[in-house]
């Protein structure tokens, strides 16, 4: 089984940073590509990011240039970096795994289907 935990939400000022971790657990999890999709208050959730083992990343066009990905391979933690915040960036992140290290692409990672174990969510709130 894998498990995931995510760790570092908060309440920023628009225009500052977060850094939001990824704790992971299981077995043979350091190749898998990791994610994260985020879920604002009344919406659907929505891709934000993913990276590959060896450090590909893919990016929302929303998050482009402002947030980053990164992984600890040894520690099996990944983080989103994210700057310059804005006020709709307030949502509830999810971290995620997908085993699949075949298929690849922005696309592909932005389906939920992708995605084999989930965290629960952690809270990140943006003020104007």
């Amino acid at each position: 089984q894998v498990h995931l935990v995510e760790s570092g939400g908060g309440l920023v000022q628009a225009g500052g940073s977060l850094r939001v971790s990824c704790a992971t657990s299981g077995r043979n999890i350091s190749t898998y590509v990791r994610g994260w999709f985020r879920q604002a208050p009344g919406k659907e959730r929505h891709f934000v990011g993913a990276i590959t083992w060896t450090g590909d990343t893919f990016y929302s066009d929303s998050v482009k240039g402002r947030f980053a990905l990164s992984r600890d391979n040894a520690k099996n933690i990944h983080y989103l970096q994210m700057n310059s915040l804005k006020p709709e960036d307030t949502a509830v992140y999810f971290c995620t795994i997908t085993m699949d290290r075949v298929h690849t692409g922005t696309t592909y990672y932005s389906y939920e289907s992708t995605w084999d174990y989930w965290g629960q969510g952690t809270q990140v709130t943006v003020s104007s």
